[in-house]
């Protein structure tokens, strides 16, 4: 039986699938936004997903490939709170439909750092952002990045919002693989695509630049400055840190372990 990983679609998670293909020429590959993945992986459809940190700690039994993460260190351009009002004049915001660590990311900055109460509703894949009517929208991925939407004249990147509220790197997704999956040739193999990813960034940005219509220095600044693909002791810490919040706001549930794999053993690192 093949296995069966799943990867989030977007321009910021192709240099960690680098060559997948040929390091495990015995798993099946799945493209999908962060919402499907988690949810796959959840169903058992998946036996390792890059998914979104927030579903980490709402699963059970899962575990985390060790030095590998989407992160940022401030801006991150592709995680974006557009608003037609001032982020405290909002009553209304519409979450992206593929999002779910990012949604969550905005209900702890509106409600623990600003102390605003809003109405959160759907965006769901296919709808406009424009067609909404909530008072903001937020979109994730290459979607945020193509989106200009002149009707929303504030914009607010949750990367920076994060990082000039707590100092610390966010993470956004890690890859995680259910209890049972064997990590002998899973962990090296994902080590090896990213990489390989990192070294060919700048090929990907042309490939990519060119499938999403949006300029290759641009993509090439993204994946080589924005993006942070480590998961070191500072991004567990922004981890962690999210992971308390995020509890405290009801959105995951207390007393969750984070635990990394190693090629042969697997560790507990914090438990909170």
């Amino acid at each position: 039986m093949k296995l069966r990983i799943g990867a989030v679609e977007y321009l910021n998670a192709k240099p960690l699938i680098c060559d997948l293909s040929q390091l495990l020429p015995e798993a099946e590959l799945v493209l999908e936004v962060p919402s499907r993945l988690a949810d796959d992986l959840a169903a058992g459809r998946l036996d390792v997903g890059l998914i979104p940190v927030i579903e980490y700690f709402r699963g059970e039994g899962y575990w985390i490939i060790p030095e590998i993460a989407i992160a940022s260190y401030g801006p991150v351009l592709s995680v974006t709170l557009f608003a037609r009002k001032p982020c405290l004049e909002l009553t209304s915001v519409a979450l992206d439909d593929g999002s779910r660590t990012s949604a969550a990311l905005v209900r702890v900055l509106m409600e623990q750092r600003y102390h605003k109460n809003v109405e959160w509703l759907p965006l769901p894949l296919d709808v406009s952002p424009e067609s909404s009517e909530a008072d903001a929208v937020l979109l994730i991925g290459d979607r945020a990045m193509r989106a200009a939407l002149p009707g929303f004249p504030y914009s607010y990147d949750l990367g920076r919002e994060w990082h000039e509220w707590t100092g610390l790197p966010f993470v956004y997704a890690v890859w995680v693989a259910r209890s049972g999956v064997s990590k002998e040739r899973l962990v090296p193999a994902l080590l090896e695509a990213k990489r390989r990813g990192m070294l060919r960034l700048a090929q990907i940005a042309w490939d990519e630049s060119r499938r999403l219509g949006l300029d290759a220095a641009f993509c090439r600044r993204y994946l080589d400055s924005v993006i942070r693909y480590g998961l070191g002791p500072r991004e567990l810490e922004g981890l962690r840190h999210f992971y308390r919040l995020a509890c405290a706001a009801g959105l995951a549930p207390p007393g969750k372990t984070i635990r990394l794999s190693e090629p042969k053993v697997v560790r507990d690192l914090s438990t909170y």
